[in-house]
């Protein structure tokens, strides 16, 4: 396609062909159940039992879930909230073109102020300035039937369809990462690269407003880095940097022996094992002081990998501060490996040195 065409043609950014038809299939039964549950709560009553606006509502609540417009709140109130602009405006403004204006700037204005946008909300407005005899007759009982009781019933099918399907509806932000020390410094993993005011600055200066929430946007760029980080890593395996003769402690012994373990060994960390040399979790000083008895019971879950994943990728747990270590397991949860905070270092270390000697043509053949 000729790029002078391409900004006619939007491409959603994480669409797969799969998304899009849980979307369709979605969309089907959210308004076929909207439409026939709405028609036996309102039997009887002169109104269209589903409106116009629901059908975009469906394409995002069903197709961009993630999206801040298609959250609940925004679904059921940016649509009742824009009728009831809409009638109002109808109500007071005897001219139809002036009253339709005025009712879609004013359902914009309603959904700012009240954390609302939703773009159906504007033809909500409009349905009720420009419905006919049948909507101007419902008067101001419209926003709440057949508008409200719509929206409901389709966010209420929107979450049940998202939850069958393995989507989180509503949308949820990752969770805010913060220093597991309880000083602070901003965790390790947020003292390089960019900071949350890059971002501010960064949609200061484009002058754009995006549909997607600014955690998401933050979140979306740390995996960014994340990717370039794997990718320019190579191909460096676990079991590449793994300690193969890993000490461990049994489930069973107790709590006596785990410590003498550590400090004969200079370790901070056990992985402790089942009577089948599974892996049944992991223990260091904090998890043994105090405590008397087996093992097992203070043995913490332990972060795991298989030998083949990328190294770089254990940079996710242990530069979060809560585990000091990943144990590497085979297929059935047994023990084969442990990489720790040292080793990982150690490695990307030598990454970093290799790629400064290549750069610098230290060991390059003379041309």
């Amino acid at each position: 396609m000729p790029r002078r065409f391409r900004a006619f043609v939007p491409i959603l950014a994480g669409a797969t062909l799969r998304e899009r038809l849980i979307a369709c299939a979605g969309a089907l039964f959210g308004i076929g159940l909207t439409t026939v549950i709405s028609g036996l709560v309102m039997h009887g009553a002169y109104l269209p039992t589903i409106v116009a606006p629901m059908g975009a509502s469906a394409v995002l609540v069903f197709a961009v879930p993630t999206s801040p417009l298609a959250q609940p709140w925004s679904v059921i109130g940016g649509n009742t909230l824009s009728a009831l602009a809409g009638v109002a405006a109808s109500h007071y403004i005897d001219e139809c073109a002036i009253a339709a204006a005025v009712a879609v700037a004013l359902a914009i204005c309603v959904m700012s102020f009240t954390r609302s946008l939703h773009p159906p909300g504007g033809a909500a407005a409009l349905t009720a300035v420009l419905g006919g005899p049948v909507v101007q007759a419902a008067g101001w009982q419209f926003p709440l039937a057949p508008v409200a009781l719509n929206s409901m019933l389709l966010v209420g099918i929107g979450l049940l369809a998202h939850k069958l399907s393995g989507r989180a509806y509503p949308h949820r932000p990752a969770p805010v990462t913060v220093n597991t020390h309880q000083t602070d410094d901003p965790p390790a993993q947020l003292r390089v690269g960019f900071r949350e005011e890059d971002i501010d600055n960064a949609l200061r200066v484009m002058h754009e407003t995006f549909d997607v929430a600014r955690e998401d946007v933050a979140v979306l760029l740390r995996e960014v880095e994340f990717q370039a980080a794997v990718r320019a890593s190579g191909p460096l395996r676990c079991g590449d940097i793994m300690a193969r003769d890993v000490v461990k402690v049994a489930a069973s012994d107790d709590v006596e022996t785990a410590r003498s373990l550590l400090i004969v060994h200079n370790i901070r960390v056990l992985p402790v094992i089942g009577d089948a040399d599974e892996l049944v979790g992991i223990v260091g000083f904090r998890e043994l002081m105090l405590v008397d008895g087996p093992v097992a019971a203070c043995a913490t879950t332990a972060p795991t990998a298989s030998i083949d994943d990328p190294a770089i990728e254990l940079t996710r747990v242990l530069a979060a501060g809560s585990s000091h270590a990943v144990v590497i397991v085979d297929g059935g949860r047994r023990v084969v490996g442990l990489v720790t905070q040292t080793d990982l270092l150690a490695a990307v270390l030598g990454i970093l040195s290799r790629r400064a000697a290549a750069d610098a043509g230290i060991g390059a053949r003379p041309t």
